[in-house]
């Protein structure tokens, strides 16, 4: 936890000093509004942290009122300083080129204008990325096997991710997921982790008799609704997070496989996060997976976009999430470093395939920027049908 908070303030307080600086030179403002905007940023920079102890200590009207300001302002830094850091490499370029190059170049780059330009951009982009949370997308994959049986030749499997209910996605973001969900009409549903966020109290806030649960569990699947934990279960508060899980009507597969009546067998693996001990995570992920026989169709739900070497092949399509495409545009790239499995559909050297959601929620920012949420439909169609 210490190092957690000397990192974060670290980063984040760090971005809020560029910026100041960066807006200091630009504009001249007095000192009055100098003395003004510092209060701001640095009230900004403990807000997160002010969120998160209220949460814990079940003061949800105080977490709810301190976190839209809050975390809509670091969506904009975000933007503002990703905007800002390449508009400085490009003046830096600019001047060593005039300094060495062409020493009579025109002086039409300058600090001054740049940062206006970032901070009109920043603005801009900010409330695209706010409207662009909220537009919900039906991502199609057709998927052709032959190991559907003649009696199923099509199943439809609805995948949701990432979905983070707590205290920014409420009853109206969560209606809007249940319509697409509806509109997709799910053989199978699946949750690939992090259905909810926050600390889940006894005494407030979403808990298994959620009315948002009861929304969840009226979503029809003949098949079944299954999900497995993310690292976000964990820090919500494990036992909680399953029970309002299980109360939205999944069935949670921790490290286990279930065979449907379909013919299709879902296998799911518990997030690194319940058991950090990563030996532990390989042997029985690849325990379970060789467990399951080879001539039905093979659906593992892993809440990381990771395939061990040990697993690739074992399944037909695994289902994650947990990356969100990066949610805010250009940490899509960042995410790339530590998850190389880019988001889509991906096949493997040993024939297998992953899709990745891009998650159907937010975390943190209530923004999305050129990361869309997902609600994705996988038509797993017979061969047979195809010919």
């Amino acid at each position: 936890m210490y190092l957690f908070l000397i990192t974060f303030l670290t980063l984040y307080g760090g971005m809020h000093l560029y910026a100041f600086l960066r807006l200091r030179n630009a504009f001249r403002p007095r000192p009055q509004l100098q003395w003004l905007l510092i209060s701001w940023m640095v009230a900004m920079t403990s807000i997160p942290l002010l969120v998160r102890a209220a949460d814990l200590f079940g003061m949800e009207k105080t977490a709810q009122t301190f976190a839209w300001p809050g975390y809509l302002w670091m969506g904009f830094l975000f933007i503002f300083t990703s905007i800002m850091l390449f508009t400085d490499a490009v003046g830096y370029l600019y001047r060593l080129v005039r300094r060495h190059l062409f020493q009579n170049f025109p002086k039409f780059i300058s600090s001054h204008n740049t940062c206006r330009i970032a901070l009109s951009l920043a603005m801009a982009a900010s409330v695209y990325a706010f409207i662009e949370a909220g537009q919900i997308r039906s991502e199609h994959v057709v998927i052709v096997s032959d190991k559907l049986s003649p009696s199923n030749p099509r199943i439809r499997v609805v995948q949701i991710s990432d979905v983070h209910i707590g205290l920014l996605l409420q009853n109206g973001r969560l209606e809007q997921i249940l319509k697409k969900i509806r509109e997709a009409g799910p053989d199978i549903l699946v949750c690939t982790g992090d259905l909810v966020d926050g600390k889940l109290n006894r005494d407030y806030g979403i808990s298994e008799h959620d009315p948002l649960a009861v929304s969840l569990a009226t979503i029809p699947a003949p098949y079944g609704k299954f999900a497995v934990t993310g690292n976000h279960e964990v820090y919500a508060g494990l036992n909680r997070a399953l029970a309002f899980t299980s109360a939205a009507g999944f069935t949670i597969l921790r490290n286990q496989s279930v065979q449907l009546k379909s013919g299709i067998t879902i296998s799911g693996v518990d997030d690194r996060a319940v058991n950090p001990g990563a030996v532990t995570d390989i042997n029985t992920e690849t325990t379970l997976l060789n467990q399951v026989s080879h001539e039905a169709f093979h659906i593992l739900l892993k809440h990381r976009p990771d395939i061990l070497p040990e697993s690739d092949g074992h399944f037909d399509l695994q289902l994650s999430g947990h990356v969100h495409g990066g949610q805010i545009f250009p940490f899509n790239f960042l995410v790339r470093l530590r998850h190389p499995i880019p988001c889509g559909t991906t096949v493997t050297s040993a024939g297998s395939r992953i899709h990745v959601s891009r998650g159907t929620g937010t975390w943190g920012p209530p923004m999305r920027l050129f990361a869309p949420p997902e609600v994705t439909i996988i038509d797993i169609v017979s061969k047979q049908t195809v010919r």
